[in-house]
Protein backbone atom coordinates (compact mmCIF):
# COMPACT_ATOMS: atom_id res chain seq x y z
CA UNK A 1 0.00 0.00 0.00
CA UNK A 2 1.03 3.62 -0.40
CA UNK A 3 2.33 5.42 2.66
CA UNK A 4 -0.53 5.88 5.11
CA UNK A 5 -2.01 9.20 6.16
CA UNK A 6 -2.73 9.35 9.91
CA UNK A 7 -4.51 12.07 11.85
CA UNK A 8 -4.15 12.75 15.56
CA UNK A 9 -6.82 14.72 17.40
CA UNK A 10 -5.46 16.22 20.60
CA UNK A 11 -2.15 17.94 21.27
CA UNK A 12 -1.87 17.32 24.99
CA UNK A 13 0.53 15.00 26.79
CA UNK A 14 -0.69 11.79 25.14
CA UNK A 15 -1.21 13.37 21.71
CA UNK A 16 2.28 14.88 21.75
CA UNK A 17 3.93 11.62 22.81
CA UNK A 18 1.99 9.63 20.25
CA UNK A 19 2.83 12.06 17.45
CA UNK A 20 6.50 11.94 18.41
CA UNK A 21 6.44 8.14 18.36
CA UNK A 22 4.81 7.99 14.93
CA UNK A 23 7.27 10.43 13.40
CA UNK A 24 10.27 8.68 14.97
CA UNK A 25 9.01 5.33 13.67
CA UNK A 26 8.25 6.91 10.27
CA UNK A 27 4.99 4.95 10.22
CA UNK A 28 2.77 7.40 8.32
CA UNK A 29 3.83 9.07 5.12
CA UNK A 30 1.84 12.07 6.30
CA UNK A 31 0.80 13.02 9.81
CA UNK A 32 -2.01 15.51 10.36
CA UNK A 33 -2.23 17.11 13.81
CA UNK A 34 -5.57 18.57 14.89
CA UNK A 35 -6.48 20.47 18.06
CA UNK A 36 -9.04 22.99 19.28
CA UNK A 37 -6.10 25.27 20.18
CA UNK A 38 -4.59 26.64 16.93
CA UNK A 39 -1.42 28.03 18.51
CA UNK A 40 -0.70 24.74 20.23
CA UNK A 41 -1.20 22.62 17.12
CA UNK A 42 0.95 24.89 14.95
CA UNK A 43 3.72 24.76 17.53
CA UNK A 44 3.51 20.97 17.80
CA UNK A 45 3.57 20.56 14.03
CA UNK A 46 6.68 22.74 13.79
CA UNK A 47 8.40 20.79 16.55
CA UNK A 48 7.57 17.48 14.84
CA UNK A 49 8.84 18.78 11.52
CA UNK A 50 12.16 19.50 13.23
CA UNK A 51 12.17 15.95 14.61
CA UNK A 52 11.42 14.42 11.23
CA UNK A 53 14.31 16.29 9.61
CA UNK A 54 16.78 15.59 12.40
CA UNK A 55 15.86 11.89 12.59
CA UNK A 56 15.72 11.49 8.79
CA UNK A 57 12.10 10.38 9.06
CA UNK A 58 10.09 10.36 5.83
CA UNK A 59 6.93 11.49 7.67
CA UNK A 60 5.54 14.84 6.54
CA UNK A 61 3.82 16.69 9.38
CA UNK A 62 1.04 19.25 8.95
CA UNK A 63 -1.36 21.15 11.19
CA UNK A 64 -4.97 20.83 10.12
CA UNK A 65 -8.62 20.96 11.06
CA UNK A 66 -11.34 18.38 11.62
CA UNK A 67 -12.50 18.60 7.98
CA UNK A 68 -9.06 17.46 6.83
CA UNK A 69 -9.38 14.19 8.75
CA UNK A 70 -11.65 12.75 6.07
CA UNK A 71 -8.57 12.35 3.86
CA UNK A 72 -6.81 10.10 6.41
CA UNK A 73 -6.46 6.34 6.42
CA UNK A 74 -6.62 6.32 10.22
CA UNK A 75 -7.55 8.82 12.92
CA UNK A 76 -6.39 8.60 16.53
CA UNK A 77 -8.52 10.44 19.08
CA UNK A 78 -6.53 11.57 22.10
CA UNK A 79 -8.53 14.67 23.02
CA UNK A 80 -8.98 15.61 26.66
CA UNK A 81 -11.05 18.50 27.94
CA UNK A 82 -10.03 20.51 30.98
CA UNK A 83 -11.27 18.96 34.22
CA UNK A 84 -9.97 18.00 37.63
CA UNK A 85 -10.21 14.28 38.26
CA UNK A 86 -11.09 13.79 41.93
CA UNK A 87 -12.20 10.15 41.62
CA UNK A 88 -10.53 7.71 44.00
CA UNK A 89 -12.07 4.64 42.36
CA UNK A 90 -12.82 4.09 38.68
CA UNK A 91 -10.29 6.85 38.05
CA UNK A 92 -10.45 6.46 34.26
CA UNK A 93 -14.19 7.22 34.37
CA UNK A 94 -13.48 10.54 36.05
CA UNK A 95 -13.51 12.47 32.77
CA UNK A 96 -16.66 10.91 31.32
CA UNK A 97 -18.94 13.92 31.77
CA UNK A 98 -16.28 16.39 30.58
CA UNK A 99 -15.01 14.43 27.55
CA UNK A 100 -18.31 13.12 26.18
CA UNK A 101 -19.59 16.37 24.56
CA UNK A 102 -16.28 17.09 22.82
CA UNK A 103 -15.96 13.51 21.58
CA UNK A 104 -19.57 13.52 20.38
CA UNK A 105 -19.02 16.75 18.48
CA UNK A 106 -15.97 15.27 16.74
CA UNK A 107 -17.94 12.12 15.93
CA UNK A 108 -20.59 14.25 14.24
CA UNK A 109 -17.90 15.95 12.13
CA UNK A 110 -16.48 12.56 11.10
CA UNK A 111 -19.73 10.97 9.96
CA UNK A 112 -19.08 9.02 6.80
CA UNK A 113 -15.37 8.51 7.52
CA UNK A 114 -14.37 5.14 6.06
CA UNK A 115 -10.96 4.64 7.65
CA UNK A 116 -9.84 3.28 11.00
CA UNK A 117 -10.57 5.20 14.21
CA UNK A 118 -8.58 4.48 17.37
CA UNK A 119 -9.96 6.04 20.55
CA UNK A 120 -7.53 6.77 23.38
CA UNK A 121 -9.69 9.25 25.33
CA UNK A 122 -10.85 7.91 28.70
CA UNK A 123 -13.05 6.29 29.82
CA UNK A 124 -12.06 4.51 26.63
CA UNK A 125 -14.67 1.73 26.57
CA UNK A 126 -17.48 4.25 26.95
CA UNK A 127 -15.92 6.80 24.58
CA UNK A 128 -15.31 4.24 21.82
CA UNK A 129 -18.95 3.19 21.97
CA UNK A 130 -20.21 6.77 21.95
CA UNK A 131 -17.99 7.70 19.01
CA UNK A 132 -19.13 4.69 16.98
CA UNK A 133 -22.82 5.31 17.70
CA UNK A 134 -22.73 8.99 16.79
CA UNK A 135 -20.39 8.78 13.80
CA UNK A 136 -21.64 5.57 12.24
CA UNK A 137 -18.02 4.63 11.52
CA UNK A 138 -17.58 0.86 11.28
CA UNK A 139 -13.85 0.53 12.07
CA UNK A 140 -13.66 1.96 15.59
CA UNK A 141 -11.35 0.49 18.23
CA UNK A 142 -10.62 1.63 21.79
CA UNK A 143 -7.16 1.42 23.34
CA UNK A 144 -7.10 0.26 26.95
CA UNK A 145 -7.04 -3.49 27.43
CA UNK A 146 -4.12 -3.42 25.00
CA UNK A 147 -2.01 -1.50 27.51
CA UNK A 148 -3.29 -3.61 30.41
CA UNK A 149 -2.24 -6.77 28.55
CA UNK A 150 1.20 -5.41 27.76
CA UNK A 151 1.73 -4.55 31.43
CA UNK A 152 0.51 -7.99 32.48
CA UNK A 153 2.91 -9.81 30.16
CA UNK A 154 5.80 -7.59 31.24
CA UNK A 155 5.14 -8.16 34.95
CA UNK A 156 4.69 -11.90 34.54
CA UNK A 157 7.93 -12.12 32.57
CA UNK A 158 9.71 -10.49 35.50
CA UNK A 159 8.24 -12.99 37.95
CA UNK A 160 9.17 -15.91 35.69
CA UNK A 161 12.56 -14.38 34.81
CA UNK A 162 12.00 -14.85 31.09
CA UNK A 163 11.75 -12.56 28.09
CA UNK A 164 8.32 -10.91 27.67
CA UNK A 165 8.41 -12.25 24.09
CA UNK A 166 7.66 -15.78 25.32
CA UNK A 167 4.70 -14.76 27.49
CA UNK A 168 1.21 -15.08 26.03
CA UNK A 169 -1.78 -13.80 27.95
CA UNK A 170 -4.68 -11.37 27.78
CA UNK A 171 -6.31 -8.78 30.00
CA UNK A 172 -9.85 -8.11 28.79
CA UNK A 173 -13.02 -6.37 29.95
CA UNK A 174 -13.01 -2.77 31.12
CA UNK A 175 -9.83 -0.74 31.08
CA UNK A 176 -9.52 -0.04 34.79
CA UNK A 177 -10.61 -1.56 38.07
CA UNK A 178 -12.76 -4.24 36.40
CA UNK A 179 -10.12 -5.59 34.05
CA UNK A 180 -10.24 -9.39 33.74
CA UNK A 181 -6.91 -11.24 33.72
CA UNK A 182 -7.21 -14.41 31.64
CA UNK A 183 -5.09 -16.57 33.91
CA UNK A 184 -6.42 -19.89 32.58
CA UNK A 185 -4.99 -19.35 29.08
CA UNK A 186 -1.73 -17.61 30.03
CA UNK A 187 1.41 -19.42 28.86
CA UNK A 188 5.15 -18.96 29.18
CA UNK A 189 7.17 -20.46 26.34
CA UNK A 190 4.06 -22.36 25.28
CA UNK A 191 3.39 -23.93 28.68
CA UNK A 192 0.58 -23.14 31.11
CA UNK A 193 1.87 -21.51 34.27
CA UNK A 194 0.74 -20.85 37.81
CA UNK A 195 0.22 -17.12 37.94
CA UNK A 196 0.75 -15.31 41.31
CA UNK A 197 -2.66 -13.75 40.78
CA UNK A 198 -2.91 -11.50 43.81
CA UNK A 199 0.56 -10.07 43.27
CA UNK A 200 -0.06 -9.53 39.56
CA UNK A 201 -3.37 -7.75 40.11
CA UNK A 202 -1.90 -5.56 42.85
CA UNK A 203 1.04 -4.60 40.62
CA UNK A 204 -1.27 -3.92 37.66
CA UNK A 205 -3.37 -1.61 39.81
CA UNK A 206 -0.36 0.17 41.31
CA UNK A 207 1.44 0.77 38.03
CA UNK A 208 -0.76 3.63 36.69
CA UNK A 209 -0.55 5.44 40.04
CA UNK A 210 3.23 5.04 40.07
CA UNK A 211 3.40 6.70 36.65
CA UNK A 212 0.90 9.45 37.47
CA UNK A 213 2.61 10.31 40.74
CA UNK A 214 5.98 10.60 39.02
CA UNK A 215 5.23 12.30 35.69
CA UNK A 216 1.61 13.44 35.98
CA UNK A 217 0.02 11.30 33.28
CA UNK A 218 0.50 8.01 31.48
CA UNK A 219 1.63 8.80 27.97
CA UNK A 220 4.34 6.52 26.53
CA UNK A 221 2.42 3.29 27.20
CA UNK A 222 -0.71 4.42 25.32
CA UNK A 223 1.49 5.72 22.50
CA UNK A 224 3.12 2.30 22.16
CA UNK A 225 -0.28 0.59 22.18
CA UNK A 226 -1.55 2.86 19.41
CA UNK A 227 1.60 2.39 17.34
CA UNK A 228 1.29 -1.41 17.57
CA UNK A 229 -2.41 -1.31 16.72
CA UNK A 230 -1.94 1.02 13.75
CA UNK A 231 0.57 -1.36 12.19
CA UNK A 232 -2.04 -4.12 12.26
CA UNK A 233 -5.11 -2.05 11.39
CA UNK A 234 -3.29 -0.58 8.38
CA UNK A 235 -2.32 -4.06 7.19
CA UNK A 236 1.42 -3.64 7.67
CA UNK A 237 1.68 -6.73 9.90
CA UNK A 238 -0.69 -9.42 11.18
CA UNK A 239 -1.27 -10.20 14.83
CA UNK A 240 -3.49 -9.78 17.87
CA UNK A 241 -4.33 -6.65 19.85
CA UNK A 242 -6.66 -6.39 22.85
CA UNK A 243 -9.06 -3.59 21.91
CA UNK A 244 -12.41 -2.23 22.99
CA UNK A 245 -15.05 -3.49 20.56
CA UNK A 246 -18.75 -4.45 20.79
CA UNK A 247 -19.62 -7.20 23.26
CA UNK A 248 -23.37 -7.67 23.27
CA UNK A 249 -24.81 -4.22 23.94
CA UNK A 250 -21.63 -2.75 25.46
CA UNK A 251 -18.03 -2.17 24.38
CA UNK A 252 -15.13 -3.74 26.24
CA UNK A 253 -11.64 -5.15 25.73
CA UNK A 254 -11.43 -8.27 23.54
CA UNK A 255 -8.53 -9.84 21.59
CA UNK A 256 -8.86 -8.75 17.96
CA UNK A 257 -7.07 -10.93 15.39
CA UNK A 258 -5.84 -8.88 12.41
CA UNK A 259 -5.06 -10.38 9.01
CA UNK A 260 -4.34 -8.05 6.11
CA UNK A 261 -5.78 -5.13 8.08
CA UNK A 262 -9.10 -6.85 8.82
CA UNK A 263 -9.85 -7.54 12.48
CA UNK A 264 -11.97 -10.31 13.97
CA UNK A 265 -12.79 -10.21 17.70
CA UNK A 266 -12.43 -13.56 19.47
CA UNK A 267 -12.52 -14.13 23.21
CA UNK A 268 -10.14 -16.74 24.61
CA UNK A 269 -11.59 -19.70 26.48
CA UNK A 270 -12.76 -18.43 29.87
CA UNK A 271 -13.32 -20.28 33.10
CA UNK A 272 -16.65 -19.75 34.85
CA UNK A 273 -14.97 -17.32 37.25
CA UNK A 274 -13.40 -15.32 34.41
CA UNK A 275 -16.74 -15.23 32.58
CA UNK A 276 -18.53 -13.95 35.68
CA UNK A 277 -15.96 -11.18 36.03
CA UNK A 278 -16.36 -10.24 32.39
CA UNK A 279 -20.15 -10.16 32.73
CA UNK A 280 -19.82 -7.99 35.85
CA UNK A 281 -17.63 -5.55 33.89
CA UNK A 282 -20.24 -5.49 31.12
CA UNK A 283 -23.04 -4.72 33.58
CA UNK A 284 -21.04 -1.89 35.12
CA UNK A 285 -20.24 -0.40 31.70
CA UNK A 286 -23.88 -0.71 30.65
CA UNK A 287 -24.96 1.23 33.72
CA UNK A 288 -22.20 3.83 33.33
CA UNK A 289 -23.17 4.48 29.71
CA UNK A 290 -26.70 5.43 30.74
CA UNK A 291 -25.21 8.10 33.01
CA UNK A 292 -23.21 9.85 30.30
CA UNK A 293 -24.46 13.29 29.26
CA UNK A 294 -27.58 12.87 27.13
CA UNK A 295 -27.00 12.64 23.40
CA UNK A 296 -27.20 15.99 21.71
CA UNK A 297 -26.02 14.42 18.46
CA UNK A 298 -28.28 12.37 16.24
CA UNK A 299 -27.12 8.75 16.33
CA UNK A 300 -25.98 7.79 12.85
CA UNK A 301 -28.05 5.15 11.04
Amino acid sequence: MTAAVVGIVGAGAVGQTLATSLVAAALPGRLLVVSRQPDQVRALAADLQDLAHAARSRTQVEAGGADDLHGCDAVVIALRTAFKNTAERDIRRGGAAANTPALGSLARELRGFGGTVIVVTNPVDLMARRFAEVSGCTRVFGIGSNLDSARYRLLLARYARVSPDVVRGHVIGEHGDRAVVCVSTTTVDGCLVTVPMRTVVEDLQRRPALIRDGIGRTRSGPAGAVLSTLRKALGLVDGVEELSVPYGDVWLGTPVHFTGGQGVARLPHLTSTEQRRLDAAARSLRDAYTRLPIHTERIAP
